[in-house]
């Protein structure tokens, strides 16, 4: 039987420290929030490996290391109010809530919705929600946000995403419209979107971030 809490601690020593992030926040959510909890059926085992976690239909859970250097260029703060993007079932989107003042979260799948939603609950994640929808379309009722976090590849960035975010807001991606993919922070000054190169990272293009719509900053 695993022992899921000695598998976080690992995961941490192991793949987050070791890749230069050392925020606080970061790490602190990343030993509390049980990840097995938001994998799909039969891979909880597999939670903490160095590698994706295919969530099917072209859909992964990003890597703890991408994810947590992704989570260090996005700079979330505990006053925040976070935009999380497809979620897939939900582990980001806890992580989140751990490090921010509030997290609304859009996944466009609705059976992952549902799971996400109903896994944020049984932890009495309070300052969270989920809801299905569009992620490219973001979430313009309720923001706009500090930050946005997208957990996937873009070939474009919506140009409703950028109008949902404050002046000096961050939204991470792993930018896929070239040949070799990169996490890249954009942050938001005057009417444009102002990009810095994270590192390099691969991930599956999400729907709606497709490059045939062309780039609108």
């Amino acid at each position: 039987m695993t022992d899921f809490a000695a598998a976080r601690t690992i995961m941490v020593d192991r793949q987050v420290r070791p890749s230069d992030v050392t925020s606080f926040p970061i790490i602190d959510a990343m030993l509390r929030i049980p990840r097995e909890r938001f994998a799909p059926p039969g891979q909880q085992n597999v939670a903490y490996a160095e590698t994706p976690i295919s969530l099917g239909a072209g859909r992964e859970m990003l890597e703890p290391r991408a994810f947590a250097k992704m989570l260090d260029g996005a700079r979330i703060g505990p006053d925040d109010f976070v935009l999380d993007l497809a979620p897939g079932l939900g582990y980001s989107t806890a992580v989140i809530a751990a490090m921010a003042a509030a997290v609304i979260a859009v996944e466009p799948d609705e059976g992952m919705a549902a799971s996400a939603s109903a896994a944020v609950e049984a932890l009495e994640i309070d300052n969270a929600m989920v809801r299905q929808g569009d992620a490219a379309a973001g979430d313009a009722e309720h923001g706009p946000f500090d930050a946005i976090f997208v957990n996937g590849g873009v070939s474009r960035i919506p140009k409703a995403l950028g109008d949902q975010l404050k002046e000096g807001g961050r939204l991470v991606a792993v930018d896929m419209s070239a040949a070799s993919g990169r996490a890249v922070v954009y942050v938001r000054v005057g009417d444009q979107l102002q990009p810095r190169r994270l590192f390099d990272a691969m991930a599956p293009v999400l729907p709606g971030f497709e490059a045939d719509e062309g780039f609108s900053f």
